[in-house]
């Protein structure tokens, strides 16, 4: 660790203002002593490097899956004043609202006599990978329809139901989208990829709950022992990464015009209030808009293979809920004892809203709002729900995974992709991908265990364990 960090609780640390020169607020990060050991300094210097950023508030955050990442760690967290601070690409990453949804079925695991014939359904009915390319054809008119009303178009295209819009974050559709700053390239490369899973990190899985932490929230989230669910984890696809490319040079120029000094300029960032900051969150909330747009679809996919393999209706497959990880987003907090109007980017983190939070669906406000981590194919994923603690510390964060530990390109040299999927086989978990290449960089063991990571967020009450699922197959990009 970088010197002068210091822990203040049992799972938090400080790094204090003066370890880079301008820091304007302290940097905290939750970690175990055990997940310490696997701490980039080069991460801890970009949880340094954020704190020096005009308009930052009370500290800049990094969760337990912290590692290297564009600018802002991932894992980041980090709440500008509206009237005096800055909006950055670094701080959402470029695959914008990637994010992950939970679907429940009423099947026990013990309803899946052909898992093999289930999964490959479904990679059949998910074009998945590199450049896929979806089976919808979009006019321009469509697509600006998901940009500006996200999951909303989508509901009303037919793909899905109106009770999936009340169990999304922002009700699947931000607030502020502005088509008119996604650019013609942007588009051209979302056109066809709506309704596809992607590559990278991005999968569909099938699951089994294994363990119930809290029976009353996971009574009211929908969850039973042994139950059948699908978890999707895709984002913005090409539209979202172009976006952010574009607007990322425009920024850079927005740094110089307005002054603003950084310690590495992959921060480039511009007043929220300023012409470039309102375009950028314009066209970010746009692409935001369409992942929700996209997740809905992918969702519709699978609720008609599952019906139409299994005697179930459509309609029984219920969205427990759909957050973003990579997002900067207007909200409202106390800080210092002070309602506070600010921009919160959180970059491969949670959203982690308390009990009572308005948006959230009747039934799940004495609980607060459903927090879905997941693992890495052959480990564990998540559902924890927000506490008010977090309101007070993390801006109402979390982590959003396990977080790598292992570069793309060393998996690759140090696994076969071959191995990993038979490997997974004989614990009885089917992985189903474009090639053996995918797999590989995706293996469990590039990432930190999952079971550490939320016992990590858990203790420290920044959001609370509910349910533990197991994967049983899955679709990879």
């Amino acid at each position: 660790m970088l010197p002068g960090i210091k822990r203040v609780a049992p799972f938090e640390w400080e790094v204090p203002i003066g370890t880079v020169p301008g820091m304007r607020v302290p940097g905290r990060f939750f970690l175990s002593d055990e997940l310490a050991k696997t701490l980039e300094e080069g991460a801890v210097q970009q949880l340094a490097n954020v704190a020096t950023m005009p308009g930052i508030v009370k500290n800049s955050l990094a969760m337990p899956d912290i590692h290297w990442g564009y600018g802002f760690p991932i894992g980041g967290v980090a709440a500008f004043s509206i009237e005096e601070g800055v909006i950055s690409p670094g701080g959402v990453g470029f695959d914008i609202n990637c994010g992950v949804r939970i679907l429940t079925t009423p099947l026990h695991e013990k309803d899946i006599v052909k898992k093999r014939e289930l999964i490959e359904r479904l990679f059949n009915a998910v074009p998945t990978g590199v450049g896929a390319k979806s089976t919808m054809r979009l006019s321009p008119k469509e697509l600006e329809g998901m940009l500006i009303r996200g999951a909303k178009w989508a509901v009303d295209q037919g793909f899905g139901m109106e009770s999936d819009l009340v169990h999304c974050e922002e009700q699947g559709a931000m607030a502020g989208a502005d088509p008119s700053a996604v650019s013609a390239k942007a588009r051209q490369r979302g056109m066809p990829q709506s309704g596809t899973l992607g590559a990278g990190n991005h999968f569909l899985e099938i699951q089994t709950v294994r363990e119930i932490f809290q029976e009353g929230a996971a009574g009211a989230y929908g969850l039973f022992p042994g139950q059948i669910c699908i978890m999707i984890h895709c984002g913005s696809r090409g539209l979202g990464h172009q976006v952010c490319t574009e607007h990322l040079k425009v920024l850079e120029g927005a740094t110089k015009k307005y002054g603003i000094v950084l310690p590495d300029r992959q921060l480039a960032c511009a007043p929220i209030t300023s012409s470039e900051g309102r375009a950028y969150f314009g066209a970010m909330a746009a692409s935001s808009n369409y992942a929700w747009a996209n997740r809905q679809v992918i969702m519709h996919m699978v609720r008609k293979v599952f019906s139409g393999m299994f005697d179930i209706q459509y309609e029984e497959m219920n969205l427990v809920y759909d957050v973003a990880h990579n997002v900067a987003k207007r909200e409202e907090h106390v800080v210092d004892g002070r309602q506070m109007k600010l921009c919160v980017h959180r970059k491969g983190a949670t959203r982690a809203f308390g009990p009572g939070c308005a948006d959230l669906p009747r039934e799940y406000a004495p609980w607060g709002q459903p927090v879905i981590i997941p693992g890495s194919m052959g480990t564990s994923s998540y559902l924890l729900h927000g506490t008010n603690e977090a309101m007070v510390r993390t801006f109402g964060s979390t982590c959003h995974g396990s977080g790598r530990i292992m570069s793309r390109t060393k998996a690759k040299k140090a696994l076969s992709g071959r191995e990993v999927r038979e490997s997974l086989a004989a614990e009885g978990i089917i992985i189903r991908a474009p090639h053996d290449g995918a797999i590989a960089d995706e293996a469990p063991e590039v990432y930190k265990p999952s079971d550490e990571v939320v016992r990590i967020v858990d203790s420290a009450g920044i959001s609370r364990l509910v349910a533990r699922f197991v994967p049983l197959g899955v679709i990879k990009g």
